[in-house]
């Protein structure tokens, strides 16, 4: 079935698009405002870009017309950012920190998390996130009237040293850091820990194939 983006409506695409680029990462921000007031909120619309420099993107919508998300304004202001990255056990904290709070309202305090200060930047990182990532602001790419896409730059990234293999060679044990992704509907998410593995395939090794007739 074909659905034509042009003649439906944005809820239609936003419905359709989560239904199909699946899993999504959550980066779990915390900002602060002008005044030093902490947010916590998480984003699935989420990934990382390039290496060199290290750069993440979140995509960052409205609550409504003409009312920026507090993470996207904070950011915005401040130009600091944390990304922390969640755990299944860290699943139920996040949560509670995407309820949509009367402005004002600390959901780190909500969701009794404890935080732990930031090496780079002055929002501090979650204590119980497996890994956290320090970013400043790069870019805000608008993408429409109630849209944009944060660009931020990596300054930082920590790792619970329960989950460092080798420091010297940066192995890290991914699996291990049981991170979660959102799906489809609303209030579906999927676990990393069932894997597969399969390696690249080089051009010799294809050619190899053809001629053996392996293929």
């Amino acid at each position: 079935m074909l659905f034509n983006f042009s003649a439906i409506s944005s809820r239609e695409r936003y419905k359709l698009l989560l239904s199909v680029v699946v899993p999504r990462p959550i980066a779990w921000v915390v900002s602060l405002d002008l005044d030093g007031v902490l947010n916590a909120a998480p984003f699935s619309f989420f990934n990382v870009f390039a290496s060199d420099p290290a750069v993440v993107g979140i995509g960052v919508g409205s609550y409504d017309a003409g009312r920026p998300k507090d993470t996207r304004r904070n950011i915005r202001d401040t130009r600091e950012f944390v990304v922390n990255l969640v755990s299944e056990e860290m699943a139920e904290a996040m949560n509670i920190t995407a309820i949509e709070f009367e402005a004002g309202t600390s959901e780190l305090v909500e969701a009794e998390l404890e935080t732990i200060p930031s090496v780079h930047v002055k929002p501090p990182r979650i204590a119980g996130a497996p890994a956290a990532m320090e970013c400043e602001l790069m870019q805000i790419v608008d993408l429409g009237p109630e849209a944009g896409l944060i660009l931020g730059r990596v300054l930082a990234l920590h790792i619970q040293d329960e989950f460092v293999i080798d420091p010297v060679r940066n192995y890290i044990d991914t699996p291990r850091l049981k991170l979660i992704g959102r799906m489809h509907a609303s209030g579906w998410y999927a676990r990393t820990s069932e894997l597969f593995q399969m390696s690249r395939i080089s051009v010799a090794d294809w050619a190899r194939k053809k001629k053996a007739g392996d293929i």
